[in-house]
């Protein structure tokens, strides 16, 4: 048998720089992909297992459509984002029917109450026709799961907000203030909040959705909180309890903006 103790002092090194060696090549290689690729494949009835897949989904399909196709309420009229310059019929329903569904949350929580609502006029995805009114009419109109969010602001930023809206020219779902603007340069002329004028230094509660509140569609103004509350509420279920509280949709035709 052949002893190899006199050999140690001289593998050992060999040994410790090998592994070392080998330690940093593997810690210096970095990997990335460099490319995806996906295919989208149809259950379509080329395939022998179709109708198996179709018998199993239906019971639950037949369940979700009973339950969005239940009738909530009644609209008189359709309801259309599209019909009107600085307001709409189905902008004024949404910014109003936020705050009365959300402010006694907020009271009850907070003990303050909201002033104003503001939400955006491409977030409506859909008119409300005529007729009966279902789940699945709040998940047409609302499909984003946007939450509820009260955002603290100054009347500065509630000055920005009117400026922003003015500059924008579109009929946002508005509620709580009013502008009275410039008719030919569309300037701010005055605002007022609950019928009082703004005050600068004054806080404001603004309802509106976590998309804007985070400077979506630009509202930076909303980035100046002084404070974020998260009322852990679903716009589009907001809009299914009111449906659920009220017998029949009322058109709302108040004007928020105002020119002179």
């Amino acid at each position: 048998m052949t002893k190899l103790r006199k050999y140690n002092h001289f593998l050992t090194p060999f040994i410790v720089l090998t592994g070392i060696f080998l330690l940093a090549s593997c810690a210096g290689q970095k990997y990335q992909n460099t490319k995806i690729e996906g295919k989208q494949i149809g259950i379509t009835n080329a395939y022998r297992d179709v109708q198996s897949i179709e018998d199993y989904i239906a019971p639950y399909r037949t369940h979700i459509d009973k339950d969005l196709d239940n009738v909530l309420a009644y609209c008189p009229e359709t309801l259309d984002k599209s019909k009107g310059t600085w307001q709409t019929t189905i902008g004024n329903l949404l910014a109003d029917v936020t705050i009365e569904m959300a402010n006694p949350i907020f009271q009850s929580r907070e003990k303050k109450n909201i002033d104003i609502c503001l939400l955006n006029h491409g977030g409506i995805r859909a008119v409300l026709p005529k007729g009966n009114v279902t789940t699945r009419t709040a998940f047409e109109i609302m499909p984003f799961e946007n939450s509820l969010i009260i955002i603290e602001l100054k009347g500065a930023q509630i000055r920005e907000m009117a400026a922003y809206i003015m500059k924008e020219k579109k009929p946002h779902p508005l509620s709580g203030l009013k502008i009275v603007a410039d008719k030919n340069n569309l300037s701010v002329k005055s605002l007022s909040v609950n019928g009082k004028p703004v005050e600068d230094n004054k806080s404001y509660y603004v309802a509106t959705s976590d998309y804007l509140s985070n400077g979506g569609d630009s509202m930076n103004f909303f980035k100046k909180a002084v404070k974020a509350y998260d009322m852990d509420y679903k716009l589009r279920n907001l809009l299914i309890d009111y449906f659920k509280k009220v017998d029949t949709i009322p058109v709302i035709t108040s004007e928020r903006i105002i020119l002179e």
